[in-house]
């Protein structure tokens, strides 16, 4: 847990001001078409200047010529200024999206060495993905360290933010669709949290102290489990009634195994095959294949678009009819 109030110097009202200023803006289409969108968020895990946990030194521990920076433990310093102060989130609303049938928000955490617009979007196309699924769902993608080779969690740091986070996404994904009857459907989306590679960290906050287990109904980890397996245990161990996948290569198969001995030793069962689907209580280690490439592991594992293979799994939210399984 983390003591004090981090990022005070970011005023919730300035914040606020500053996000309305540089969103972009919604485009034009009607309600039922697909619509793609970055909005600056007040709720975004950066800008970050609180306590790195568990051990509390200050996140932001560099200071050069009126810069301040964070000397992060695989990418050398990187400054607030270009690495740490994008606010911007994706927001993708599928075409026939219909927030009156049972949908999910899907909170899509990146990984390391990304930008949203030439990495989530376009290189891994997870707006696609998200779309051919056939679930009716919206898309929720933050922007995380900028283009570095740091997992750092930011905001997500902070106790009960995510929930804050998730809140302020029903909002703005309400103004996107552009009909004020669909806002009260928006602000109640049960979440879906997925996280590639280095998104896991922030992933594990957002389970351990995020505030919303009440919302969110599944965890898929896409190579992602590096670290934190306590976290996950101990959220798998408390939702018995949330589904947990996570599929891996030799990248990260040491978090994998040691998951396993953690929900062993909790008496929790688990599966390691690819289940036909992800019903709740369901928990799966899938070993997808030693010899993947990490970095294209969301767009090419052990099938093509696999994001959009696991999100079709998910019972009970499809957009239409069902789409075949592999």
């Amino acid at each position: 847990m983390m003591s004090g109030r981090p990022g005070r110097a970011f005023s919730s009202r300035l914040l606020l001001a500053l996000a309305v200023t540089v969103s972009t803006p919604a485009p034009a289409a009607g309600p039922a078409g697909a619509r793609t969108t970055l909005v600056a968020f007040a709720t975004a895990p950066f800008p970050y200047r609180g306590p790195v946990p568990p051990e509390g030194k200050p996140f932001l521990d560099v200071e050069e010529g009126g810069r301040r920076g964070h000397a992060s433990a695989r990418g050398g310093v990187y400054w607030e200024d270009r690495t740490y102060s994008d606010r911007r989130v994706l927001l993708h609303i599928p075409s026939g999206f219909d927030p009156t049938r049972p949908a999910v928000m899907v909170v899509y955490l990146h990984g390391n060495l990304v930008r949203l617009e030439r990495d989530v979007r376009d290189r891994q196309q997870v707006p696609r993905q998200v779309a051919q699924s056939g679930l009716n769902a919206v898309l929720v993608a933050p922007q995380l360290a900028v283009n570095a080779l740091d997992s750092s969690a930011g905001r997500f740091w902070e106790p009960g933010l995510f929930a804050r986070f998730v809140d302020e996404a029903g909002d703005r994904l309400a103004d996107l669709f552009g009909d004020a009857r669909a806002r009260p459907h928006f602000g109640s989306l049960p979440v879906v949290l997925v996280a590639y590679s280095g998104g896991y960290q922030p992933a594990a906050y957002a389970l351990d102290v995020g505030g919303t287990d009440d919302r969110i109904r599944g965890v898929v980890l896409l190579d992602a489990l590096y670290a934190e397996e306590d976290k996950f245990a101990a959220w798998i161990g408390r939702r018995r009634d949330a589904f947990f996948f996570s599929a891996y290569s030799r990248s990260s198969d040491d978090g994998n195994t040691m998951l396993g001995r953690l929900l062993t030793e909790r008496g929790v069962a688990f599966q390691t095959r690819l289940p036909s689907r992800l019903t709740p209580g369901s928990v799966t280690l899938f070993s997808a294949g030693d010899d993947l490439v990490h970095n294209d592991f969301v767009s090419s594992a052990w099938i093509e678009d696999p994001l959009k293979a696991v999100l079709a799994r998910i019972p009970g939210y499809s957009r239409g009819a069902p789409r075949r399984q592999h």
